[in-house]
Parts: C-alpha cells; structure tokens; sequence
C-alpha cells in the first residue's frame, strides 16, 4: 500500500533580506501561491499544510486552498532556527506517514515535479528521506577559511595527498548542492532529531526547478524568465489576493 504523505510549506514573517517575502507578488499573486498550487496540482498529498507564525500569511494560505498550522513556539520561526523545530510542532497536529517540504521561496517548482519526486522516494526504499540536489556552482575543493589573517583550504588534499585547491576541475569528484525545490522524509525521522535521517537519496532537478528567491535581484530574475516564456509558474485559477496581503 502506498504510504500517505502531507505538504509542509512554512512561512515565517520577519525575512530580512526582502521584506515580507512570503507573500511578495509575482505576476498578480504572492509567493506562497505557487507553492501551494503546485502541491493541491500535484494529487499526492493527504492535506497541504502551511506553518506559519503570522495571521495575515495564515489568511494567504487559506485563501489559496491550503491548510494552516500557527506554530507560535518561541523561536520555531527564526531564521536561525532549525527545520526540525517547526517540522516536529507541524507532525504533532497531522498524522502521516511521510512529509514534503515545499520552500515557498521556488515558485518554479510544478506539480510533475513533486510527483517525480515522490516516484524517486518509493522506487529507492529502503531509504530515510529524498532531498532536491543539483551540480554545486562552486566546488568546495576551491574554498577556504580564514584563521588568523591565513588562509586555510577548507577541504585540503584527495585520497592521494594532492591539494584539491590546486586540482583542475576536471580531477575533482563530482559534488551538489541542494536546493530550494523540496524534500521528502519518512515521519519517523523526527523522532530521531532529523528531518534527514542517514540514507538519502538524490532527487537530481531539472532546469530551473530549483531555482530559489531572497534578494530582489532573484524577483527580477524570475520575473525576466517568466516574461521571456524560458519558464512557467503553476497555474493558479483563483483571481488576485487582496492587495492588503501584499507589500
């Protein structure tokens, strides 16, 4: 029998490098939207949930035909704060026996890419959880820290003993980064202090499927990719939310 899975969008206020960006419009509706429609569109969740600490984006996702859990523990909503916080608040008031975590901050992400996704999650078991990677735009065998006024290699030699730092691309392994499209984890995993547990497995993003907003130079962007027809947001066919509701 096919396990049942919940959508878990939060959305905290207070975001610090673009104000309100939760529910910032893009293209007449705010960016909680698309999160939720791509999860509604994509017909594998028992219930799509936004947790969130603010009334007014409770409003917002109720308006766009998701759930809402009003996480009001101390700090489950900082930007410092881990995702177990509020991911276990969230599974203490919904039962299921998988969870997706869907950053309101891709609205690229369609609904074939959850449902994709969730294919990847059953057809690999036995594993703990799924998480959304793509090839790392910097590789870390490049990077360095800084102690003392020196400059340290953060990862300094290869199973060889040669300094990656001084490698060709080429001679380095292959390594990802993950992004903003979504993860998928057994329930369990919670209870164990994770979201992640130990066996991951890839879920590797296609095009713009990860794509990810914080500044307002990636509203631009997105905005410039969706007006040049280089990428479609989910359909949403409810009209405009109400303009109080956005910067």
């Amino acid at each position: 029998m096919t396990p049942s899975i919940v959508a878990l969008i939060p959305a905290r206020k207070g975001s610090k490098r673009l104000q309100n960006k939760n529910i910032y419009p893009v293209m007449g509706h705010p960016l909680m939207a698309y999160a939720i429609a791509s999860a509604l569109d994509s017909g594998i969740f028992s219930g799509v949930y936004v947790s969130t600490d603010s009334e007014a984006y409770a409003e917002v996702a109720k308006h766009y035909g998701a759930e809402v859990i009003l996480c009001r523990l101390p700090n489950a909503h900082k930007d410092t704060t881990p995702d177990i916080n509020w991911v276990r608040h969230a599974l203490e008031n919904v039962t299921s026996d998988c969870f997706s975590i869907l950053r309101i901050t891709n609205p690229f992400r369609q609904p074939d890419t959850i449902k994709r996704a969730w294919r990847v999650f059953l057809a690999n078991q036995p594993v703990d959880s799924l998480r959304a990677v793509e090839p790392a735009h910097q590789h870390p065998g490049k990077m360095w820290v800084v102690r003392k006024n020196r400059l340290l290699p953060l990862l300094p030699f290869d199973l060889k003993g040669n300094p990656w730092h001084s490698s060709q691309y080429q001679a380095l392994p292959r390594v990802y980064e993950q992004n903003a499209s979504l993860e998928i984890a057994w329930s369990r995993v919670v209870q164990e202090g994770t979201i992640a547990g130990e066996s991951v497995v890839p879920f590797f993003t296609q095009g713009f499927e990860g794509f990810d907003i914080h500044v307002q130079e990636d509203i631009e962007e997105a905005l410039m990719l969706v007006r040049r027809g280089l990428v479609e947001l989910p359909k949403l066919p409810l009209s405009e939310i109400a303009s109080e509701y956005t910067p």
